[in-house]
């Protein structure tokens, strides 16, 4: 691949912000974390962490996190 090429595919790459769906709010977002095959946006992320455990949201976020399953390893 030629220099110029190489420069313009990082430049696309560089400002092109992907969004992922929140396995919570099922919304896209540009921002959050990996939980091993599902991603957490960071407004859900804030809003678990500091949601009581008698708070009727609680339970949703339980029920939204339990989408999240282990990746299986095959040998």
């Amino acid at each position: 691949m030629d220099v110029w090429r190489w420069r313009g595919l990082s430049s696309l790459l560089a400002h092109n912000h992907f969004e992922e769906t929140c396995v919570i709010c099922e919304s896209l977002k540009p921002k959050g974390i990996h939980l091993y095959t599902s991603f957490i946006c960071t407004d859900c992320e804030n809003d678990l962490i500091h949601t009581d455990t008698n708070d009727p949201r609680y339970k949703y976020f339980l029920k939204q996190l339990k989408k999240i399953t282990t990746p299986e390893i095959f040998s």
